[in-house]
């Protein structure tokens, strides 16, 4: 399988954030994976910052190489910032929108979701998670699987945590991208330019 399945704690401690969700192993283990995680850091050079920077926004959007490079040049193509343009194209995915609505908890349960018949856009059924919203999208929980335990456990457990460039409305479950967010209301702690710089070599 080429997408990702492994320990979540494991790449949480290469990165040295929760990238992938919550996890108590970086309280536990400060340092990274493997026998030599304890030893002392070497310093990396400027591709091995880069590439490491590259693998953290794969690995936080569930993104594979040659779908991550696709995005990278569709981002290159449209006007202004290409580090910016990049990270807009990853949260107008239909999986991570599914996730910042708080329809999953994580963008792992949000492509799962997607992928089976659960989650409607437009009122018609959409089954890609790389499915690439456009302002004005409505998004919604497919009316049979309103009362699926998953959908509901994590609406309710949903925190009051709101994104600008989105509405949901919890009555029926219904939410609207409504246009494409700003950098500096994306959460992430990604680095674009570093990518950007990446790509340019």
């Amino acid at each position: 399988m080429a997408r990702y399945i492994g320990p979540k704690a494991k790449i949480a401690r290469k990165f040295g954030e929760p990238i992938l969700g919550p996890s108590k192993a970086l309280q536990k283990k400060s340092y990274p994976p493997g026998m030599h995680g304890r030893g002392r850091k070497r310093k990396q050079s400027e591709y091995a910052v880069q590439l490491t920077e590259k693998q953290k926004a794969k690995y936080t959007y569930g993104v594979l190489e040659r779908q991550f490079e696709n995005l990278f040049h569709k981002a290159a193509r449209r006007e202004g910032i290409t580090g910016n343009n990049l990270l807009i194209l990853l949260e107008a995915r239909l999986d991570n929108t599914i996730y910042r609505l708080g329809v999953a908890p994580t963008r792992r349960a949000g492509r799962q979701l997607v992928l089976h018949n659960h989650i409607t856009v437009n009122g018609s059924i959409v089954n890609i998670p790389s499915y690439s919203l456009k302002p004005g999208d409505v998004v919604g929980v497919r009316e049979k699987s309103k009362s699926l335990e998953s959908i509901t456990d994590s609406l309710s457990a949903r925190n009051a945590k709101r994104y600008p460039w989105l509405e949901w409305d919890g009555s029926s479950m219904v939410g609207k991208f409504v246009t494409y967010p700003e950098r500096d209301q994306i959460p992430e702690n990604i680095q674009e330019q570093l990518i950007v710089e990446l790509y340019s070599k």
